[in-house]
């Protein structure tokens, strides 16, 4: 009743999921992602240990081939159930039930995944991958333009409900986790939130305590002047 793209940016290092369907808050059931570990999407009848458990095995070393084996063995429901992953050396694997209902399917390239159920056809994961290979940006925008594309292919059979997209990039906490929980058009929510967030949210994050610098800037004054900098220079 999903489909969903899994991706690395060879660039910038982000790694994440986007995904959509005809139910309600995909994003809390959906997308799993660890900076340093890897990201899954578990889907079709979702089984959420497949997402933890799924995350426990890659922080522990596991392949995501390995993974899959292990979670959908585990679980004599996983006939309805699937699943594709991205582990920490930035391999992919997928796993489609065979009871999983039509359309369903998945493809894996160097960098990327895409997997999807209940669709109107084999064209939706396809235009999904195509538009993304052939899209230049960040990985935000690249995910848009993807999942876009899935949905003027035909998207879920049923209609629309609900999107997400979590990235993450070297540090522990998201870069981009936003969630359209219920409406007409959540694909084009989706790209409108992305567009406020990149406005301030993301220019704040970056003055947030890091890895790299613990503390971050928490002077109110001095924050405004950085922003208002970053904002110059996007004009420009």
């Amino acid at each position: 009743m999903t489909w969903s793209i899994i991706a690395r940016d060879a660039a910038t290092g982000e790694i994440g999921v986007a995904v959509s369907t005809c139910a309600f808050a995909v994003g809390a059931r959906v997308p799993y992602v660890e900076t340093g570990v890897g990201a899954i999407a578990t889907q079709s009848y979702v089984n959420p240990f497949y997402g933890l458990r799924g995350l426990e095995l890659l922080r522990a070393g596991a392949s995501a081939a390995d993974m899959l084996r292990a979670v959908t063995d585990a679980d004599e429901g996983r006939d309805r159930r699937q699943v594709h992953a991205m582990d920490s050396a930035f391999r992919f694997a997928a796993y489609t039930g065979g009871r999983c209902i039509d359309w369903c399917g998945h493809l894996t390239r160097e960098t990327f995944s895409v997997a999807g159920n209940m669709l109107t056809g084999p064209e939706v994961i396809a235009e999904t991958a195509r538009v993304f290979e052939a899209t230049e940006g960040p990985l935000s925008a690249r995910f848009v333009a993807a999942m876009r594309a899935g949905q003027a292919a035909g998207g879920d059979r049923r209609g629309k409900q609900s999107a997400a997209m979590l990235i993450h990039d070297g540090e522990e906490y998201p870069l981009y986790d936003l969630r359209v929980d219920d409406h007409a058009e959540p694909i084009e929510e989706l790209a409108r939130l992305l567009e406020v967030a990149n406005r301030r949210a993301i220019p704040f994050r970056s003055l947030m305590p890091r890895r790299a610098d613990p503390v971050g800037i928490n002077d109110p004054e001095e924050i405004e002047r950085r922003l208002a900098a970053m904002a110059a220079a996007r004009r420009a």
